[in-house]
């Protein structure tokens, strides 16, 4: 079996956080891979349902970001899960919006939730960095990451997480690499090419030099589960 814990602070008052992506990542997965509903065990919403074949345990730990170890903790112990069986979710300071790195081990960084979930399990965890960016002085970081994502993130967001759910049989098998690597192909603006000119073969006009493919629309299933998630502050 395979734990996919996605980190943040339970609460409409959070939901839109950015501190919350990893919440965001894990309903996500949640609905695009069919599993059953939400319920309460291991102080976390879970929900158990299959991937590519394997047994997957989605959660959101309900005791707040900076004592998520105690959920994980409870989880992997009852479970008896290595590490190893752990991939960890989380919003990363140190990478720019939209980018996603995977990490194995290492340190915390700074990140409360992982140094909760390290003093439990120790840090031989696989680590899915989403990166939100810095706001460039250390002073504004609290609030930076328990701010709301602006308007301007949502086709970004979008479009990682969607990846990301589209993506997570790679998970299961443990090809972190190749993961990140699909994900990354989906979520990074492709460099615009111009098309070579054709042969005029009949008096025609090639193609301009300077046309580019219109690419199709993103598959946005979770579009509008995003859409409403941003949308609570303004309702409320």
């Amino acid at each position: 079996m395979l734990i996919i814990a996605g980190l943040g602070n339970p609460g409409a008052k959070y939901a839109s956080n950015r501190h919350n992506i990893g919440f965001m990542a894990a309903d996500v997965i949640h609905t695009r891979h069919r599993f059953p509903a939400w319920r309460k065990n291991f102080q976390a919403e879970v929900a158990e349902g299959v991937i590519d074949g394997e047994r997957v345990l989605l959660m959101k730990p309900q005791t707040y970001m900076n004592e998520s170890g105690r959920s994980v903790g409870e989880a992997v112990r009852f479970l008896k899960l290595a590490p190893s069986d752990i991939v960890v979710i989380h919003d990363e300071l140190d990478l720019p919006p939209g980018k996603l790195r995977m990490k194995v081990g290492g340190g915390h960084g700074g990140h409360n939730g992982l140094r909760s979930i390290s003093s439990q399990i120790t840090d031989g965890y696989r680590r899915m960095r989403l990166g939100i960016g810095h706001p460039g002085d250390k002073a504004l970081v609290h609030a930076h990451v328990l701010s709301d994502f602006a308007k301007a993130d949502r086709d970004w967001l979008v479009r990682l997480l969607d990846a990301i759910a589209d993506n997570a049989g790679e998970l299961t098998k443990g090809a972190d690499n190749t993961f990140a690597n699909r994900v990354h192909l989906i979520t990074e603006p492709k460099a615009e090419r111009k098309p070579k000119a054709e042969a005029k073969t009949d008096g025609s006009s090639a193609a301009p030099a300077d046309a580019t493919p219109i690419e199709p629309p993103p598959k946005n299933a979770m579009a509008a589960v995003l859409r409403s998630l941003l949308a609570q502050k303004t309702r409320r």
